[in-house]
């Protein structure tokens, strides 16, 4: 791995690339592909600045739509990196507020929201309709229900990283320090917490499936690729809630690959109906017991 200050000077490396700037990408591919593990990352890596000139081919909207997502993108890789200082529990740091939780999961995953919607509205006839500001705002918390659910399910290996996504100031409301979620019996009392964040992401889950049923149903594929998550994440968000101990977990919790076939097969079904989608939704949330 690379010391996290070549991390943090490559990143801007590539941030300026993706900007259109002189950055060398070549060069930065070579420097970091040799240190990831991973022989698909080590080829993305290696792949940049093919990546590059694909964006660079693109029409000038277009262009411009990729240049400004992927800038807030790695700003949210910037704000990981300088946020928590450590690699394990030696150096464990936390989010200061809720408020920091929230920018955070707009940086890595809400922003992704207006992108997408401006990309199919300019690309889709039958999206022609579309408020583009009004549904880029619900495309924003269709990205964060998904980074929330991330975050949740995560507690437990992000700690072993020094990471703790839950916020300081509401552990300290509970008589905690992110350290004492290193212990099961801390990691229980900070279930509250852990509730009120299950209950923000299934707010934000509401808002994603009304974005997922306004687009319209011969547009099935994009459908589709929204309903998928939305399921898969639910169906998370059910196991974290019915968790003795989600914070302790010894393994990941997550959804069954069996539960994952059954549900994208019923939606290849449900996705040509509002009323069978949203009764989908609707049963997955009620099953869900905070």
């Amino acid at each position: 791995m690379l010391p996290r200050a070549e991390r943090l000077t490559q990143l801007e490396t590539l941030r300026e690339a993706f900007a259109g700037g002189p950055a060398r990408a070549d060069a930065m591919a070579r420097a970091c592909a040799p240190h990831q593990a991973h022989a698909a990352e080590r080829e993305l890596l290696e792949r940049v600045p093919e990546a590059l000139a694909c964006v660079g081919a693109l029409p000038t909207a277009d262009r411009a739509e990729v240049r400004a997502v992927l800038a807030t993108l790695t700003s949210g890789m910037i704000f990981d990196l300088t946020r928590f200082p450590g690699e394990d529990v030696a150096g464990l740091a936390a989010l200061e507020t809720l408020e920091e939780l929230d920018h955070y999961t707009y940086l890595v995953a809400g922003c992704v929201g207006p992108f997408w919607t401006a990309l199919h509205a300019a690309h889709r006839p039958r999206l022609r309709h579309w408020d583009v500001r009004e549904m880029g705002t619900l495309g924003v918390r269709f990205g964060k229900a998904l980074q929330l659910t991330n975050v949740l399910r995560d507690v437990p290996a992000d700690l072993g990283h020094g990471r703790c996504y839950l916020p300081a100031r509401e552990l300290r409301a509970l008589g905690l320090s992110p350290t004492d979620l290193l212990e099961a019996a801390g990691a229980a009392r900070a279930r509250p917490l852990y509730r009120r964040l299950l209950g923000a992401a299934l707010e934000h889950y509401d808002t994603a499936w009304r974005y997922t049923l306004a687009i319209p149903r011969a547009e099935w594929r994009m459908r589709l690729a929204c309903a998928w998550p939305l399921l898969i994440g639910l169906g998370t968000l059910e196991r974290l809630a019915a968790h003795a101990n989600p914070l302790a977990a010894a393994a990941p919790v997550k959804i069954t690959r069996g539960a994952v076939r059954a549900s994208l097969a019923r939606s290849v079904l449900t996705v040509w109906s509002d009323r069978a989608l949203a009764a989908d939704a609707a049963r997955l949330r009620r099953r869900i017991s905070l």
